[in-house]
Order: C-alpha cells, then sequence, then structure tokens
C-alpha cells in the first residue's frame, strides 16, 4: 500500500536541501548577531547611581565607577553590598540582551546551551 503524500511534503531530497540550507543561514545570521552583541557595551548603575559598571557583551567588567560618597572606611560592607548588586545586575541585562535578540533569529525554537 502506498501512501498519497502532497507534492511539496515530504522528505524529499530537495525539502531536506532547504532545510539544511535555512539551518546554515540561521547559524550564520546566529554567529554574526553573536558577534555584534559581543561587542556592545553596557553602563549599569546602582545605589541611586553612587556606583556604575561597565561591562561588555562578553561578560566582562570594564570599568567600575564611585562617587565619593559611597566611600566611607567605616562601612566598607555598604559599599561592597552596591557593588555586588551592580555587577549582578550588569551580568543580568547582557544575558537578558543575548537571549532576546538571538531568539528574534531561532524564533520558538529551544537551544539549551546554545547561550
Amino acid at each position: 500500500m502506498r501512501a498519497n503524500i502532497p507534492k511539496g511534503m515530504g522528505g524529499g531530497p530537495q525539502n531536506m536541501q532547504a532545510m539544511i540550507r535555512q539551518a546554515q543561514k540561521m547559524q550564520e545570521d546566529m554567529a554574526a548577531k553573536q558577534e555584534e552583541l559581543n561587542a556592545r557595551e553596557y553602563d549599569i548603575s546602582a545605589g541611586g547611581g553612587v556606583v556604575s559598571v561597565k561591562i561588555n557583551g562578553k561578560k566582562e567588567i570594564i570599568a567600575i565607577d564611585l562617587k565619593p560618597e559611597v566611600v566611607d572606611p567605616d562601612d566598607i560592607e555598604t559599599l561592597s553590598d552596591i557593588l555586588v548588586a551592580a555587577i549582578n545586575e550588569a551580568i543580568k541585562r547582557v544575558e537578558d540582551t543575548n537571549s532576546e535578540e538571538l531568539n528574534k533569529i531561532t524564533g520558538p525554537m529551544n537551544l539549551p546551551g546554545l547561550f
């Protein structure tokens, strides 16, 4: 018994080649987008602006700027807490932006471990 598969459906060689080309194009688009995202820089501030962190798309801290009023030798703990908050927010911003931008290319596909 033979199944009647409408023309253009099924796993014919042309359909498979089109899928491979589409996957290669997506891979190229994602590589280009990842390169662009890695080059981006983000400025994040915390503690009401007394601490600023500059981070790039590769999650490398480029600079940390402290306002003089946040530097209190008797309260190092607060400065430490603000620094941690600023750095964590910077990393989260990079991850969220990268995920958002790459999802524009992949659509609803779930590619675990990709980023």
